[in-house]
């Protein structure tokens, strides 16, 4: 394939756009903030399980709780109602004496348990609102700093985006000057080569695969015709020939 030397030189021009897009686009895939926007979503996801199963289980607690305050308020209300009975000694029936007796005393040991009960609840109702907050605490930093990623990735991708946009248009102005069979031998190659079609031979080393040309390579390379297209003979990709070849 021919072409006129300064026609190669604008395909490391080319190539010099090309790389530029190809390091911003992994550049993009490669944020940090990406891979923590990643985790503080999964752990906001997780967080959020937390909280629900949290409000479920104090939900619980504290209609247990309610229940219990309501029932030793109906056992309060019957033994002070006894109480008064007893006091008032409106009861003289001796069996009847030891009835309201017994039952005052049953009483009595049945607010006692329920009042050890809802002690119980409220102390579990303490530690689940304790465990609520912190959990809600943790939700809120972790919203902060997804926030705060995202906005990062946002802007960096903006200027990811506009720097693309410049290379991409340089390019579109310059492909279009270069030989259709050139463009396909090096696209070709680019795509096959980890987006590297064509490198310059600097001191005599191929900048696509920094190796050194041999001895004859070198030579074959030096008495080619200057509108020669040359190639690597390590990689393969389009050797472009400049004045610092050391040729």
């Amino acid at each position: 394939m021919k072409a006129d030397p300064a026609i190669q030189l604008r395909l490391l021009d080319l190539q010099a756009l090309d790389s530029g897009i190809d390091r911003l686009a992994a550049r993009r895939r490669g944020l940090p903030e990406l891979a923590v926007i990643t985790e503080r979503t999964a752990a906001l996801r997780a967080l959020d399980d937390d909280v629900v199963e949290v409000r479920t289980e104090l939900g619980d607690v504290t209609r247990g709780q309610r229940r219990l305050e309501n029932e030793i308020d109906l056992v309060r209300t019957r033994a002070e109602r006894d109480t008064q009975r007893l006091d008032s000694g409106a009861v003289s029936n001796a069996r009847e004496l030891e009835n309201l007796q017994s039952e005052l005393a049953s009483l009595a040991r049945r607010q006692g348990a329920l009042e050890d009960e809802a002690l119980e609840k409220m102390e579990a109702v303490e530690a689940l609102e304790g465990r609520l907050a912190e959990l809600v605490k943790r939700h809120d930093d972790l919203t902060a700093e997804l926030d705060t990623a995202s906005a990062s990735r946002d802007r960096t991708f903006a200027e990811i985006d506009s720097e693309v946009g410049r290379l991409r248009s340089e390019r579109d102005a310059l492909a279009p000057k270069l030989p259709d069979a050139l463009i396909a031998v090096y696209e070709r190659i680019r795509t096959s080569s980890s987006g590297v079609g064509a490198a310059a031979l600097l001191r005599r080393r191929c900048q696509g695969c920094h190796l050194e040309l041999s001895g004859g390579d070198l030579r074959a390379v030096a008495a080619a015709p200057v509108d020669e297209v040359v190639r690597c003979e390590e990689c393969r990709r389009i050797l472009v020939r400049t004045p610092e070849s050391g040729l």
